[in-house]
């Protein structure tokens, strides 16, 4: 090999060595703001365009791209000269050897700066554990009085009162401020400390806009108002799709301030319902148990009806008579069968009393204080004891004789 092409590299491994440099963390995910230049708008969908900035007496160009899904998500159409930021991350489109930004998001500067804004304080309110599940309280279910935070001059204000005074007629305390304006974040978290306290429930509310008209509701200032609010908080700022972060402070969230009215307060008409139902459970438990009770007081009726009694009591009697005839014939039964074995046992002791035969004529006879029961075991001149039934005596053998001698 020519040692003049020793450490020669491939375009390949050029190009891999420059991936693997932009490879970084800090590329990997980021903002970025800069001027919109070269725009197209491909027929497939895709945009196309550089982002370029010049600062003190410095110029830079960065390509970059938007490929269809990310943005059919975009608020606006761009177009060469705005001022724009985008987040995305940096790739090397290998092809072409060339660097450029993937874009997954943009917005305009002044807004996208806002919006940056909001979510670095999201961050740090979340944090804090101010939007934390736990620490949010439920709606009173029968308010006397409820708080509402509002322009006077506006509909919102309307559209509440209207709301109340259809379903659940309250009282109302408004407590005034602008909700739009460079100073309005400072008003609001104002008017909700300043009602807060005095209500059952309080409303935060403002009609729908522009993300730039609902930005005072994501100021630190009234969040922390509403999180250190006493009193319930339903907040109700813009329209459904809008989320602020006083949405995510308050106790309930409200698609929309008529619905907040509807949600701090309940319906007559459902109430009246609801009573009626249990009006009509209460009757119905009621007579059923009135008709349980005189089922009951009839039977008991017929249980104790003096016929019905008096058969009872015959009954009765005629129960116990045949008790009483059973425990006499068994007694006597009884009786006769012990009385059979007692006459055994007194047969068999009268039969086994040595003194028996002596009481009917006989003689015991005993030598040496043994009984004699054979004439073998006498001898003449034996001296015997003679045991008779009223007394004994003493003799002298003189001769002995035996049956076989006679």
């Amino acid at each position: 090999m020519d040692p003049g092409l020793d450490g020669v590299r491939g375009v390949l491994e050029i190009t891999a060595i420059i991936r693997d440099a932009l490879d970084l963390p800090v590329l990997a995910g980021c903002w970025v703001r800069g001027e919109v230049t070269n725009y197209t708008h491909a027929s497939s969908g895709h945009r196309y365009f550089s982002l370029s900035e010049v600062r003190g007496g410095k110029s830079a160009v960065i390509g970059a791209v938007m490929f269809r899904g990310s943005a059919r998500a975009l608020a606006f159409e761009p177009a060469n000269g705005m001022d724009v930021i985008a987040y995305g991350h940096v790739g090397l489109y290998e092809p072409q050897g060339k660097y450029q930004f993937y874009v997954e998001d943009m917005r305009l500067a002044g807004e996208g700066e806002k919006h940056l804004l909001v979510e670095h304080w999201k961050r740090d309110l979340a944090a804090e554990g101010l939007f934390a599940a736990a620490r949010k309280r439920g709606i009173p279910p029968f308010p006397r009085r409820v708080a509402v935070v509002t322009s006077p001059s506006g509909a919102v204000l309307h559209d509440i009162e209207n709301v109340l005074a259809r379903r659940y007629p309250v009282e109302i305390l408004l407590s005034p401020t602008t909700v739009q304006g460079e100073t309005a974040h400072l008003e609001i978290a104002e008017a909700i400390r300043r009602a807060d306290g005095l209500a059952d429930v309080l409303i935060v509310a403002r009609g729908g806009g522009s993300f730039e008209d609902l930005f005072p509701f994501n100021r630190p200032e009234v969040v922390r108002a509403i999180a250190t609010c006493t009193t319930p908080v339903i907040s109700a700022v813009g329209h459904e799709v809008d989320v602020t972060l006083a949405d995510l402070a308050a106790d309930l969230r409200a698609p929309t301030p008529s619905a907040a009215a509807e949600l701090a307060a309940p319906d007559r008409a459902e109430l009246r319902a609801g009573l009626g139902k249990d009006r009509q459970r209460l009757q119905d438990a009621a007579l059923g148990k009135v008709d349980r009770c005189r089922a009951d007081l009839d039977a008991l009726s017929l249980r104790f009806r003096p016929e019905r009694l008096r058969r009872r009591t015959e009954e009765g009697r005629q129960q116990i008579a045949d008790l009483e005839e059973r425990m006499r014939r068994g007694y006597q039964g009884r009786t006769g069968r012990e009385h059979l074995v007692l006459s055994g046992l007194a047969a068999r002791l009268v039969a086994s009393d040595p003194l028996s035969p002596v009481r009917r004529g006989y003689v015991l006879v005993r030598r040496d204080g043994e009984v004699v029961r054979s004439v073998e075991g006498i001898a003449p001149g034996d001296r015997l004891d003679l045991r008779f039934a009223d007394g004994t005596c003493t003799v002298i053998t003189e001769r002995v004789s035996h049956d076989r001698d006679v």
